[in-house]
């Protein structure tokens, strides 16, 4: 087990509120951070918006506000979304926040001292949606951005760049030996692929964008959005003198989307080098949603609000749904009637009633009172090791093996009919089946919090009731 652990997300675009995406993102994180705090290791889980750039100021006057009050009322509604679905962050950085602006300005100021910065002029294709340079390569059939499709615009600029390219045999060599851990296994191929294309250096700079973190020593620019953007993981521990950032960094892990595994994954740790700092242990990206099997666009208006599924179902539903359904790490589908489906068998017949069935025979039949217990009569111990390699679907799968257990021992062992019959079995069924439980709720607790502390707390009462449902009963 880790002396430490630093977990973080990307900070999250506020063009856009949140959607199933960034939600599964960072449900995935606060897992990672329940589990590694629950076992007793010091823990920071950070998470946090984006709110510089180009596509920002575009989508702040699109609404008819300024920039600034734009994403403070983007960032609440980030914030207020993990609230609802019970993620608990040490910290939520905004990029619009002085503490990040200053650490930026430290932090870009090192990188000229390293001597790895140059002025130059560039020309070349640039997409406003990725906020980043792009080439005839990466463009569809039809010239358009495959992303976004919209067609990038041709820019010349003066900027100041980064020599990038210096960085290509370091990345290389400790991508291949894991002194930098990419998962999943088809990314590190994807990044040292790329890599191997060779690289060119990069701008870090852009004039005519106001709306950004000046560069210290040039008015007329603006520090590139993605550069300013990656220090988030820095700024937010106090870099560069911080307690925090001595004690967490570097991080243990980084969760990212696939789309951005070549800022974090090739420029994120050459610029970490430049200015003397130690690269983050792993960057695990995951796959994408499709919503029943189509792409999430604006013009077909499939966009999840995780807030509405919340609403419905409840925050661990949600949490559970998301970590069940799809291999962290693959492409995977979203579709409500598979929720309705999970909540359905998994959760109201599988947890709900064998929390029910249970507090109900002790309430009827022991007057609330719970028999000694010896211990739970199984072992799933393996979950542990299947949360901490990212394998959620498989960790939820052998929790469920071990409740659909517990129904088909009730349903075996009659216990009802031992109430009268056989007290002595009954005791036993009953002390089995709560000391199973026990160990359910603690390996369930990262995943599904709020509904793990209604059953401890509901086994800890001094006199057991009749419990009321944990997943009630919905209407399709």
């Amino acid at each position: 087990m880790a002396d430490k652990f630093y977990i973080t997300t990307p900070i999250y675009y506020v063009n856009a509120e949140p959607h199933i995406g960034s939600a599964y993102t960072t449900i995935a994180a606060d897992v990672l951070a329940r589990y590694y705090r629950y076992a007793g290791v010091p823990t920071y889980f950070l998470t946090g918006t984006d709110e510089h750039g180009q596509k920002i100021a575009a989508a702040a006057a699109a609404a008819g506000r300024e920039p600034a009050d734009f994403v403070r009322e983007m960032a609440a509604k980030f914030s207020s979304t993990w609230d609802s679905l019970g993620i608990a962050p040490d910290d939520f950085i905004r990029t619009e926040e002085d503490r990040h602006k200053q650490g930026v300005a430290v932090f870009i100021k090192a990188l000229r001292k390293s001597g790895k910065l140059f002025e130059g002029e560039y020309e070349g294709l640039y997409c406003v949606g990725h906020e980043a340079f792009i080439t005839e390569n990466d463009l569809d059939a039809a010239g358009l951005c495959p992303d976004h499709k919209t067609k990038p615009e041709k820019l010349k600029e003066k900027n100041w760049f980064f020599k990038l390219s210096d960085y290509q045999e370091i990345l290389e060599k400790k991508i291949k030996n894991g002194d930098l851990i990419i998962g999943p296994e088809s990314r590190k191929n994807e990044v040292l692929a790329f890599l191997k294309e060779g690289l060119a250096d990069v701008a870090i700079s852009r004039p005519n964008v106001k709306w950004g973190i000046p560069l210290p020593w040039d008015g007329m620019q603006t520090i590139y959005v993605w550069v300013e953007a990656l220090c988030n993981y820095i700024t937010a521990l106090g870099y560069p003198d911080g307690e925090k950032f001595k004690k967490f960094w570097p991080a243990e892990i980084q969760l990212v989307g696939k789309d951005i595994i070549r800022f974090h994954c090739v420029i994120w740790p050459a610029l970490l080098d430049a200015v003397g700092l130690p690269w983050p242990k792993e960057i695990f990206a995951h796959g994408f949603f499709t919503i029943d099997g189509q792409k999430i666009s604006k013009s077909l208006g499939n966009a999840v609000d995780p807030n509405e599924l919340v609403a419905k179902y409840g925050s661990d539903a949600v949490r559970y749904f998301l970590m069940r359904e799809i291999p962290f790490g693959q492409d995977g589908d979203f579709s409500r009637a598979k929720l309705q489906a999970r909540y359905e068998s998994d959760l109201a017949n599988g947890l709900g009633n064998l929390f029910s069935r249970l507090t109900t025979m002790i309430a009827q039949n022991l007057d609330g009172l719970i028999p000694d217990i010896v211990g739970s009569p199984r072992d799933f111990d393996e979950v542990d090791g299947l949360i901490r390699e990212l394998k959620f679907h498989e960790a939820l799968a052998r929790i469920w093996e071990e409740i659909s257990w517990a129904n088909k021992y009730i349903d075996q062992t009659k216990p009802w009919e031992a109430a009268k019959k056989n007290p002595v079995l009954f005791r036993e069924v009953i002390s089995n089946l709560v000391a199973l439980l026990y160990e359910v709720a603690k390996k369930l607790a990262p995943f599904m919090p709020e509904t793990c502390e209604k059953i401890r707390s509901a086994l800890s009462a001094d006199r057991i009731i009749k419990a009321q449902p944990l997943f009630p009963r919905l209407d399709e």
